[in-house]
């Protein structure tokens, strides 16, 4: 998930946890959801993501490979051919990276066969730039848009600023109308103003 040295060692399995104003980021450009809609978390950790979704007085059903400090719904490996996943309306989650991406590349393309509502996935910020990715943006007629996220998630404990920048990539429900490839830049509230307008101008001029 980082590409930048750090002191922390990596497991197999290992726990990213969402910091919650990531999540209400994703909130504050994502539509409204509709009354009866239910989120399948698909890689839900300690449901971090989760807890915020159910603030929002959305549903959601969690999942993941392993269980951490708090059950989920059920177990289940996303990434696997089987699906037997719960009927819900729509996906938000933090997926695994894998090795150059590829789990990442491999889990935004079962979402979007297996899901016909919103699918909201956090991936790094340069993840839109593979060129063997045209199909899930360029050529996506579902990709909606990237809300860069200014800045950095902290994924540990004394990991400070985190170490690489990334964003949420959403794609609208199957058969709607919607803009295209669009961008929003949100932030984390609780960062000095004027730190999140610098962070903010290094990556309109990097796009």
């Amino acid at each position: 998930m980082t590409v930048v040295a750090s002191n922390y060692a990596r497991k197999e399995n290992d726990l990213y946890q969402t910091e919650p104003w990531a999540t209400e980021a994703l909130l504050r450009v994502l539509p409204p959801l509709r009354a009866g809609h239910i989120v399948w978390e698909p890689a839900a950790g300690n449901h971090l993501i989760a807890d915020v979704v159910r603030e929002a007085s959305v549903p959601v059903v969690t999942s993941d490979i392993a269980i951490y400090d708090r059950p989920h719904d059920f177990l289940f490996d996303f990434l696997s051919g089987a699906h037997d996943g719960p009927d819900a309306t729509h996906i938000i989650t933090n997926p695994p990276y894998g090795r150059q991406n590829r789990d990442a590349e491999k889990f935004a393309a079962l979402a979007l066969s297996r899901c016909r509502g919103w699918v909201a996935l956090l991936l790094t910020a340069k993840f839109d730039f593979g060129k063997t990715r045209a199909h899930l943006f360029r050529d996506c007629p579902r990709f909606f848009g990237k809300i860069a996220l200014v800045d950095r998630i902290q994924w540990f404990a004394g990991d400070g600023s985190g170490t690489e920048d990334h964003a949420w990539y959403i794609w609208a429900p199957t058969g709607e109308a919607h803009p295209h490839g669009r961008i929003f830049y949100e932030g984390n509230p609780a960062k000095p103003a004027r730190q999140r307008k610098v962070r903010r101008r290094k990556l309109e001029a990097a796009v």
